[in-house]
């Protein structure tokens, strides 16, 4: 075989590979998918949120955070710096309020993504750890709340070399944390462009403390949202390219060790767990294609899953809520709170809707 034979045979080899990459990239996203609307009743969009509610957490009584504004590569985006706002669900207004951060933080780089909440049981403070990224790196802000000021108070900044593509964390206590980091790749265009193509489990869950950081769970494709169990023995981890949660059980030295994964049938982002049920609320991506290749005249669609009985033999896994794109686009959160849905959105809007 002549150099020139050699040359063609090997980009003939290289395309029929990158090929097969692009087809399984393609099935791992549900590109196919075609969503059948599943609406809920009286559905009606919340205000001051047209960037984005990438995360909203419930916390004591009727409270919940929202992060708005993120700005991920390959997403549409505003300009906007990133904001933290807090809706009152007693408030029949429903209106999310900015709240109020202090002069010596960098608004003007930040980037909001996974929020989490913890409670001081000694003295009730509350505080509020975001997952941030200040061009595109990545770190975890911990702030305390301020309610009579409706303000964040800036009290830390944790910064790793195991936190490098931090999406979500849930708190352990006011210096602690587990967090997922989405890609093994730091730098972007190895994240945008060659990790989807070679598609890989490579992703992790970090636990952070004052006393150690290091990887207790691994093999996940695209590991997400992340929340802990109403009692505290148990952290559930999304892993979207592969369609499920993982449920999985904390030992000692807070490692954790696989216990099952429960089948979703969607590209699920961030997870919220009912405090009294246990119930796992996901908001979810059903055609994770579209969302990449974002299509204004064919958007992508919604989707709300709840995962009742998590740890039983059967789990119910149930659709709640769907949309085709055309009311509310990349839904990415849901949280419940008295009867009420809450569905958040990567870039699009926020909605409200009654369960019952």
């Amino acid at each position: 075989m002549g150099k020139l034979g050699f040359i063609s045979l090997l980009v003939v080899l290289l395309s029929v590979l990158l090929g097969e990459r692009i087809v399984n990239f393609r099935n791992r996203s549900l590109a196919s998918r075609e969503l059948v609307r599943n609406h809920l009743p009286n559905c009606v969009p919340l205000k001051n949120l047209n960037d984005g509610s990438e995360d909203i957490t419930v916390f004591g009584d009727g409270l919940a955070f929202v992060s708005t504004g993120l700005k991920f590569p390959g997403m549409p985006s505003s300009d906007a710096p990133g904001k933290i706002l807090l809706l009152d669900l007693k408030d029949s207004r429903m209106k999310p309020v900015e709240l109020r951060m202090p002069r010596n933080f960098d608004l003007e780089t930040f980037n909001p993504h996974g929020i989490s909440v913890h409670k001081d049981t000694a003295d009730g403070t509350v505080y509020l750890f975001v997952v941030n990224h200040p061009h595109h790196k990545s770190q975890v802000e911990l702030f305390k709340f301020v309610e009579d000021e409706f303000s964040l108070l800036h009290l830390k900044t944790f910064r790793h070399e195991l936190l490098h593509s931090v999406n979500d964390i849930v708190a352990m206590g006011v210096d602690r944390f587990y967090a997922t980091n989405d890609h093994y790749f730091s730098h972007t265009f190895l994240k945008a462009i060659v990790e989807p193509l070679l598609c890989q489990p490579w992703t992790n869950v970090v636990y952070y403390s004052p006393d150690t950081v290091k990887v207790v769970s691994e093999g996940y494709y695209m590991a997400n949202g992340i929340n802990v169990s109403p009692d505290k023995r148990h952290i559930y981890v999304a892993d979207v390219l592969d369609h499920n949660v993982h449920v999985l059980e904390r030992i000692e030295d807070n490692a954790l060790v696989s216990v099952k994964p429960v089948a979703l049938g969607s590209l699920c982002d961030n997870i919220e767990v009912d405090p009294q049920t246990g119930d796992l609320w996901l908001g979810c991506h059903p055609n994770g294609w579209k969302l990449l290749n974002f299509d204004p005249n064919d958007p992508p669609g919604s989707e709300v899953i709840r995962i009742q009985n998590i740890h039983s033999e059967e789990p119910m896994v149930t659709q709640v809520y769907a949309d085709d794109g055309h009311v509310i686009i990349g839904s990415s959160v849901a949280a419940t709170y008295g009867g009420k849905l809450l569905i958040g959105s990567v870039f699009h809007k926020a909605l409200s809707c009654d369960l019952e």
